[in-house]
């Protein structure tokens, strides 16, 4: 039995959300009643036909750019795969990013007419690269700074296997050298069978 009064109960502390998770529920909130605005607002200056046309043209197009952009992919990996089975290092794409592309074609799909005009930008070349370029950097400014924060983590291991080597390929493994005696673990007798090496 005990005498004193029992510990507070304390409820654990949850964890921070960051600001755009905080204010994200408001942008997208914000982004739906401007589409649905810009449409009512097209509708009143022409018709609901020609508000119509413009989302199946929408649809239409951005199926079209998805589907145009997968087999684009499709074919770079298989050829991609083709040239390291053949002992050629893999070539990069320079036509720019299909991740972009598909974005786009997403963005043409969702109906309205903001997501519209930001597929359509996202389908010009020089747009693409540039922001590929930005995102790669922002992308790898990132795993250098978790590299450095703590050493030994995940960032380190990629950049490692982001090392580049003349002939590209990178064998992970252990050098055995014959003219040492084998070791023994004190927890292995004599006769306890070993894997060959």
């Amino acid at each position: 039995m005990t005498t004193g009064a029992p510990p507070p109960f304390t409820t654990p502390a949850r964890p921070r959300r960051s600001r755009v998770l905080r204010f994200l529920p408001l942008a997208v909130i914000g982004w739906l009643v401007l589409e649905v605005w810009l449409l009512t607002v097209v509708a009143g200056a022409s018709s609901g036909l020609v508000v119509f046309l413009l989302l199946v043209g929408g649809l239409v197009l951005g199926s079209f750019v998805i589907k145009r952009a997968g087999r684009r992919a499709f074919k770079n990996l298989s050829e991609a795969v083709r040239q390291q089975q053949s002992g050629v290092t893999p070539q990069r794409e320079q036509g720019g990013g299909s991740a972009l592309t598909m974005l786009g074609g997403l963005l043409l799909i969702l109906p309205g007419l903001v997501s519209d005009a930001l597929g359509l930008l996202l389908l010009v070349p020089p747009l693409q690269k540039a922001l590929s370029r930005s995102a790669e950097r922002a992308f790898e400014r990132r795993l250098r700074d978790a590299a450095a924060a703590a050493p030994g983590n995940l960032g380190d291991a990629f950049q490692q296997a982001r090392m580049r080597h003349p002939d590209g390929k990178v064998v992970q493994g252990e050098v055995i050298h014959e003219d040492q005696p084998p070791t023994h673990h004190p927890a292995h007798g004599p006769d306890d069978p070993q894997l060959p090496r």
